[in-house]
């Protein structure tokens, strides 16, 4: 890893040199890559029982969390590090209540140009206002759906501990997509072999193991109750959650067990492929094993909403399937080969793509936006942040994957109900987003959500982003009423000042920088140049419609603020002029670089002023205080700026929050120990720079990649 040099020059040669290449359009990249060398050499290897490196197996809408021996054993000690999660996109579960809380009844309001408008915040008081923000924050939440571990014991018969777990050799085999474990117990050998379908909501297993013929080691499926807590570990285990279990026998080695948990039931299939099964009780659950004696067993676990959408039976060899279905998905996606590259950072970026692709398929790859953790456990409740849907969903398109930010975009239609009723509450045309919701849309009280503005335009850049990988009508049609009832707040949202005599956001604004207050906040420089590309993205779809311009957007464009600066550098908001003196302002998020970072240069915006800005904000932000995407934003900005050198530099900042584990998770926090907006971040910004935008003599090849609007 780097180490941060904030004054590193970047020589006038270079510069001129790169700024003779356009980052806006694609190079010839290399085709028919060998992907397998590139993503072999980056293989996860763990030698102990470590909870900071557990790894995940999944297919994007389901996927399952293992310690170091394969399955999810050891929960408690995992439990302070990359806790071991089986979660899916559609397993929730809300707490009972005697009361039918009402987002209404969370209301705060804002002065804003004459109006009262109402925010759906948190309380600090005991009342029901306080009680309903906290229950509608709280549910529904994402649930861990079973606990699937090992009961190993000693030759006296007593359950192993994590010292018992010796000689570990784990690897995650990115190229054939399965885990392999080898460890002893008491000196005897155990091998596992885990994976998880690609088409199925079902963990894959083989042991092979002397113990298993001396009944010293079965499977269990545990049943973690829900703590209802902003982090859930998957660690807390009910007395009695024997009620909630019923187990039925679908043949001599298949079990099926009903869960039903307060108003949630869901089933769990557990196959033996080699014969008749044993069962036994737990407290929390059941153990199997096989009936005939054996040293080598496979079976299946699976889950689903009811007993009819179950997944087949899995092919006779399950992992062959796996292996090659992720064959395909690394040979027809997006690469990087950094091979070539003598410079030492090349192998770390390298890793960290390899590794950031494999889990953000594994974790984000479904149907509906993620949350921050993904698929791996629990933060937030498990709910999605809609601003965070930029880092989850882009880099797909970018790396050949545009169905899967189709999706993500597709999910909008879902959210557009709730999105409208906000509007309308607020008196605003068309329609806007939530910030922190659910897979069905809905709203959740947050005294700083409520007020952030910048998730607004997203739709519209998924929208013009698969417009560019594929221009036809059928996709401008589909996406038409997105776009406009976006663009409709977003007109209306903007307030004419006849007193400034433009148009003006805020107050009622909390900028992406989350840093200064909603009742007092004034035109965020990000999210103006976001409002001007977004509109005038709208415009052109309009046109591309053969439809007339609005004339309402087009007096929005006209009189939208410009972005607001001084000294010669663009300030975080016109509001705070003060944006570079004080310390509170130089932490979190350097969002004002999105302006000319994620966002193409959009009218008014100069360059020139844009470059002192960053050489400010790399010379004195508080690095250690901002988030994982934070360093890809950094460059975005230095990349479209023709400073190649300092780009590498921010992706591999020598911060805390800038960490790749061994797993390939980006650490942020003691208690957000994975942040995977860093890694499709991290994603994003690769395939912006992979056309010119990396340091000379850089000898780098690339396939299947596209830059930014």
């Amino acid at each position: 890893m780097t180490h941060f040099s904030p004054t590193r020059p970047v020589g006038a040669l270079l510069l001129l040199l790169f700024l003779s290449v356009s980052v806006s359009l694609r190079g010839q990249p290399t085709p028919g890559l060998d992907r397998q060398p590139i993503v072999q050499r980056h293989h996860v290897e763990i030698t102990d029982l470590d909870p900071m490196n557990a790894l995940t197996v999944g297919n994007g809408r389901f996927a399952v969390t293992v310690d170091a021996t394969g399955l999810q054993t050891f929960p408690q000690r995992y439990a302070s590090g990359i806790s071991l999660g089986t979660l899916s996109e559609w397993g929730w579960h809300s707490f009972p209540t005697d009361s039918s809380y009402r987002i209404e009844e969370t209301l705060r309001y804002t002065a804003s140009h004459g109006r009262q408008i109402p925010y759906a915040v948190q309380w600090s008081t005991k009342d029901r206002a306080a009680r309903a923000a906290d229950y509608l924050r709280q549910n529904p939440h994402r649930m861990h759906l079973g606990s699937i571990g090992w009961d190993i014991r000693t030759q006296s018969g007593t359950p192993v501990t994590p010292g018992d777990i010796t000689d570990i050799t784990q690897e995650l085999d990115l190229w054939n997509g399965r885990i392999v474990s080898r460890f002893t117990v008491g000196g005897t050998p155990v091998e596992v072999t885990t994976a998880a379908r690609q088409e199925a909501d079902e963990l894959v297993v083989t042991v092979r193991s002397p113990l298993l013929r001396a009944g010293r080691l079965a499977a269990t499926v545990r049943y973690p109750y829900p703590t209802g807590e902003w982090l859930d570990e998957a660690a807390t285990f009910a007395p009695d959650e024997a009620d909630r279990l019923t187990a039925t026998r679908l043949d001599a080695g298949s079990w099926q067990v009903r869960r039903r948990i307060d108003t949630t039931s869901y089933v769990t299939r557990f196959r033996s492929a080699d014969g008749a099964l044993e069962l036994d009780s737990l407290a929390d659950g059941y153990r199997w094993r096989p009936l005939q004696p054996t040293e080598e067993w496979t079976f299946t676990v699976a889950f689903a909403p009811s007993p009819e959408d179950l997944a087949p039976a899995s092919a006779p060899d399950p992992f062959a399937s796996i292996a090659a279905d992720y064959h395909t998905y690394w040979n027809t996606n997006g690469i990087i080969d950094f091979g070539a590259v003598d410079d030492p950072r090349a192998y770390e970026l390298e890793r960290r793509m390899v590794l950031s692709r494999y889990l953000t398929h594994v974790n984000t790859s479904g149907s509906v936006p993620p949350q921050e953790t993904g698929l791996t456990y629990n933060s937030w409740y498990g709910k999605p942040h809609l601003e965070m849907a930029w880092w989850h969903g882009v880099h797909f398109a970018l790396w050949g994957e545009e169905d899967v930010l189709r999706r993500y975009l597709d999910w909008y239609f879902t959210a557009l109900p709730g999105a409208r009723a906000i509007a309308e509450r607020q008196g605003f045309a068309g329609v806007r987003w939530q910030k922190m919701t659910d897979p069905a849309g809905g709203e959740t009280s947050s005294s700083i959500g409520s007020y952030l503005l910048w998730q607004q335009p997203h739709p519209i850049y998924f929208a013009e982003l698969l417009y560019e990988l594929q221009p036809d009508t059928a996709l401008l049609e589909t996406y038409a009423p997105l776009v406009e009832a976006t663009a409709d707040f977003m007109a209306d949202f903007a307030y004419y000042d006849s007193t400034r005599q433009e148009r003006v956001l805020g107050p009622g604004v909390i900028a992406a920088q989350e840093r200064f207050g909603a009742d007092t906040t004034i035109n965020t420089t990000f999210e103006l140049a976001y409002w001007r590309w977004g509109l005038e993205t709208a415009q052109a779809w309009r046109e591309r419609r053969d439809l007339a311009r609005r004339p309402e957007w087009d007096a929005v464009l006209r009189d939208l603020s410009p972005l607001p600066r001084a000294d010669g550098i663009y300030l975080a908001a016109a509001s705070a002029p003060d944006s570079y003196t004080n310390e509170r302002y130089l932490t979190d998020h350097p969002s004002v670089l999105a302006a000319y970072g994620l966002l193409p240069a959009t009218e008014g915006l100069d360059t020139a002023t844009m470059r002192r800005t960053l050489d400010t904000i790399w010379r004195i932000w508080h690095w250690e205080d901002t988030w994982g995407w934070d360093f890809p934003l950094t460059a975005f900005t230095a990349t479209r700026l023709g400073e190649p050198e300092r780009a590498v530099d921010a992706l591999l900042m020598d911060v805390p929050k800038n960490s790749y584990l061994p797993n390939g998770h980006n650490y942020q926090r003691d208690n957000l120990r994975l942040y995977l907006p860093g890694n499709g971040g991290l994603l994003a910004a690769l395939a912006l720079m992979a056309d010119g935008g990396f340091p000379a003599g850089w000898a780098i090849r690339w396939d299947g990649l596209h830059g930014l609007p």
